[in-house]
């Protein structure tokens, strides 16, 4: 599945283009390409400023966001490289707290595809190279990288001694790739002990491996692969704890108890990924942040796309009313934390739903379902996703009444139910893209 992407500087789309022309490599797994592509671009991996690796299957772009912010909170400049991008590629490459400029990402693209002639890569590792270079350019005190897809085989998996690697919550996603068969891959009848085969991938000799609490075969498989790769281990529930009551998050390891705020962050997995972005900070010995810092970066901290209440918009002033919901989960995991979510609600709750055509729509949908009075089917323009027909009849299956389908996104929004209540709109990060544009509410 091509990650599509557009732009409004032309110099910027002929790079895209070059970029969407290059074939997905079948049956290629490993690390050799990108490897030889940073080589022939001189190494940059190996003159990043300290980095934060972090890897899981949710929760791992917030955890990003909150490092980020802690990081900033106290003075430092920072690098963040997150993925997939919502609106604008530019998205993905944040240098020294500001994303990337249309000149420079095209310099950098442009530079990178002609130094990869002849090397079939791939676009994330097209992109992590020209992450890599912008990266070791400019100075900065840290940088926050986000694990594209798995983390043993991920393209951003290259780097020899990172600052701290990070695990956030593990569920089962993206099984075509990271549960094919693979002779050196333990449990393939443990779907998710596989999953942290592959995560816990990251770990690197020396570098500490923070991670969340798990089920106790999977924390089996993650103790396993960091005493393999020489990765000191901080689990929580065993060498870092944080319990999060109605006003503060608890927070306790061997350094000391700490009582921090709740992120503004809808949701209470949020205190999860918050006390993660902490428990690295604070097993690292690379750039210390106060707990201040901390605190402030927790309270300061927004991301995109997750339980997100759109502002006033184009899109939003067809809702009659209502408050508008955004959030880009796709796997049952997400639909746990949204279901969550959605039950400390008021109201009916009208879902407008687009899904990939990848993901598990069933299972996503029968969580959800008890928490929806109507779900309109919608498509996801330019991308493989569940025909609006077959996404309508799997909530029906779910149990939801009434079940549409929109040709779009702004006929959606004008034939819901009417009454009072939330839309929520959710199924993939890229409706959520579309979403945020259509509404012109763009990530920055």
């Amino acid at each position: 599945m091509k990650d599509f992407a557009i732009s409004d500087d032309p110099a910027v789309q002929k790079q895209l283009d070059r970029l969407g022309a290059l074939s997905l490599p079948q049956g290629r797994i490993g690390l050799d390409v990108i490897r030889t592509l940073l080589s022939r671009l001189g190494d940059p991996q190996k003159r990043l400023p300290p980095v934060f690796h972090v890897a899981g299957t949710n929760g791992k772009g917030s955890t990003c966001a909150f490092l980020r912010a802690m990081l900033e909170a106290d003075g430092k400049t920072v690098h963040v490289a997150t993925k997939p991008h919502l609106v604008r590629y530019n998205e993905r490459i944040r240098i020294a707290g500001v994303l990337i400029s249309d000149r420079l990402l095209a310099d950098l693209l442009e530079e990178v595809l002609d130094t990869a002639e002849g090397l079939s890569p791939s676009f994330f590792e097209v992109t992590t190279a020209a992450t890599f270079l912008a990266f070791a350019r400019t100075p900065a005190d840290a940088c926050v990288i986000e694990v594209g897809l798995g983390g043993r085989f991920d393209a951003t998996n290259v780097m020899e001694r990172p600052a701290a690697c990070g695990i956030a919550s593990l569920g089962v996603d993206h099984e075509a790739f990271l549960l094919n068969e693979d002779p050196s891959a333990p449990s393939p009848d443990r779907p998710l002990v596989r999953i942290a085969f592959e995560k816990a991938g990251i770990a690197r000799p020396g570098s500490p491996l923070v991670t969340q609490g798990y089920t106790p075969d999977v924390e089996a498989e993650i103790e396993r692969r960091a005493g393999l790769a020489g990765a000191p281990l901080h689990m929580r529930g065993s060498h870092w704890w944080a319990d999060a009551g109605p006003a503060s998050i608890a927070y306790r390891d061997r350094h000391g108890e700490l009582t921090l705020p709740l992120p503004q962050m809808h949701g209470r997995h949020q205190a999860d990924n918050a006390a993660l972005a902490v428990a690295m900070l604070r097993h690292q010995d690379f750039v210390p942040v106060s707990p201040a810092a901390m605190a402030e970066g927790i309270r300061t901290t927004r991301w995109p796309a997750r339980l997100q209440y759109l502002s006033a918009g184009p899109l939003t002033e067809l809702a009659q009313g209502r408050a508008v919901l955004l959030d880009g989960g796709h796997n049952p995991d997400a639909a746990e934390a949204i279901a969550a979510h959605l039950a400390t609600l008021e109201g009916p709750v009208h879902a407008l739903v687009g899904m990939m055509a990848a993901k598990d729509a069933r299972r996503f949908l029968a969580i959800l379902g008890p928490h929806l009075a109507s779900v309109t089917a919608v498509p996801i323009a330019g991308n493989d996703h569940v025909a609006v027909d077959a996404l309508a009849d799997i909530a029906r299956n779910a149990g939801v009444q009434p079940v549409a389908t929109a040709p779009d996104l702004q006929t959606a929004m004008e034939t819901l139910p009417s009454g009072d209540g939330t839309v929520l709109i959710t199924g993939s990060l890229y409706l959520a893209g579309k979403v945020l544009s259509a509404n012109r509410e763009y990530p920055d």
